[in-house]
């Protein structure tokens, strides 16, 4: 005959002991969720301040001198899609999901003075969405810096995007022609030497050999995120053109 007894008490033994393991995790997300936004914060504060130049990629800062440096250096405004300022939001709270049509838009100021332009950039790589940021130079078409600081790419080939070696060949790329023609930055299909124009050599860089896919889905957003601002960085040019 079956020990019942014993069958009942292992059953409540495991029962118990999920619902005490439940009740710990779920305990602990609560717990541990303001300090993960917080970090989540801190992320991309970082990487907005590494994108505009002002601390050098990776390096090891205290969570008070990120704020600082943010604080003195960096500020923010929504646009819309027309490229018109608005005034009621905040960058720093818009909802993707809820806030459509609307833009963060981050900016180095100094005396007064613009001196960097910093948007968000995100999309499909091969296996992941891919996070960064983009700063162009005041003049709204020279590339001061490129983040990815999120993405789930194969380490030694997508992976290769959040390297110095790639990120550092985006400075100084320009987002439109000489005559003003938007075009975005372009990944070339291997080496950009003898595969591109010299004309459009300010426009390309490198891509990343057995990473096709990743760098194929970059250029694309990219160019999406860049097009979502271009009716503002338009105006931009403008009145740094009457300066």
């Amino acid at each position: 005959m079956p020990d019942t007894h014993k069958n009942s008490y292992t059953l409540v033994f495991i029962i118990v002991t999920s619902v005490i393991c439940s009740v710990v995790i779920a305990l602990s997300v609560l717990i541990l969720r303001d300090r993960q936004l917080e970090n989540i914060a801190l992320d991309k504060k970082k990487n907005i301040l590494s994108a505009s130049g002002i601390v050098k990629k990776g390096s090891r800062l205290k969570r008070v001198d990120i704020l600082k440096l943010y604080d003195e250096k960096i500020k923010s405004r929504v646009i819309n899609t027309a490229g018109q300022v608005v005034k009621n939001k905040m960058a720093e709270k818009l909802d993707p999901r809820k806030d459509v049509g609307f833009l963060p838009l981050y900016y180095m100021e100094k005396d007064r003075r613009v001196h960097a332009y910093i948007i968000p950039i995100s999309g499909k790589g091969l296996w992941s969405t891919i996070y960064g940021y983009l700063a162009l130079k005041a003049d709204a078409i020279t590339v001061k810096g490129i983040t990815f600081y999120q993405h789930g790419e194969t380490p030694g080939l997508g992976g290769e995007i959040e390297k110095d070696w790639f990120t550092n060949s985006f400075v100084g790329k320009r987002i439109v022609t000489t005559d003003k023609v938007f075009v975005s930055v372009r990944i070339a299909r291997g080496k950009v030497k003898g595969k591109v124009a010299e004309s459009k050599l300010d426009h390309y860089v490198d891509g990343i050999s057995g990473a096709t896919m990743t760098t194929r889905g970059l250029d694309k957003f990219l160019k999406e995120n860049l097009l979502s601002y271009e009716p503002y960085f338009k105006r931009i040019r403008q009145s740094y053109k009457d300066q």
